[in-house]
């Protein structure tokens, strides 16, 4: 099989990867990602997972190199990154309560080989419950989700937030759309099963 990469510091998504159970190798993308407001999310998280993947090419020339990358957009439509800080998610979820929000996941795989990418976006939505600032904040104590778009863990405790969910996989609200990415990986020659 070829070698496979994931281009991420996230343990997120290595964790997302290991449920695939395909050997793989991780390093960080040297490339430097930043979110603009005045472009489409689902442009931007095409466009990081695209050069996150690439930025390893030279280093892994002969690889399915994987990129990701993930922008939560609030019900007011304000794309908003990780909250880097209590604080940060304090406000974030203050926010976020009682409304509808959306995440855009673009993933890429590609070919360092001959040069061939698939990229795609997949989306999820949440419902967060009306929540009280004591809810908030016992949450965050609880959890410390700072480095996570949205200040919510919807693989532990955060679930507690939800009103409902919507998405055709759940993966992508982690960080890296499995679904999709079987899909690619079998375009390029690698079953899964």
């Amino acid at each position: 099989m070829r070698t496979l990469v994931l281009a991420s510091t996230s343990p997120y998504r290595l964790q997302l990867l290991r449920q695939l159970g395909l050997p793989f190798q991780v390093a960080a993308p040297l490339f430097k990602e930043s979110i603009d407001q005045e472009i489409a999310p689902e442009l931007q998280v095409k466009y990081l997972a695209s050069h996150k993947a690439k930025s390893l090419s030279e280093r892994y020339p002969d690889a399915l190199i994987i990129g990701a990358d993930q922008v939560f957009v609030d019900g007011r439509g304000k794309v908003l990154g990780k909250p880097g800080s209590v604080e940060g998610a304090l406000a974030q979820l203050r926010e976020m309560s009682g409304r509808c929000h959306t995440f855009y996941t673009g993933v890429t795989l590609f070919d360092s080989r001959s040069g061939e990418a698939l990229t795609d976006v997949v989306t999820f939505t949440v419902f967060l419950k009306k929540l009280s600032r004591e809810q908030i904040a016992r949450y965050i104590e609880r959890e410390n989700p700072i480095d996570c778009a949205g200040s919510f863990k919807i693989e532990g405790l955060g679930i507690a937030l939800m009103e409902r969910m919507e998405g055709c996989d759940y993966t992508a609200l982690i960080g890296l759309p499995l679904i999709k990415l079987t899909e690619m990986l079998g375009r390029f020659g690698v079953e899964v099963l």
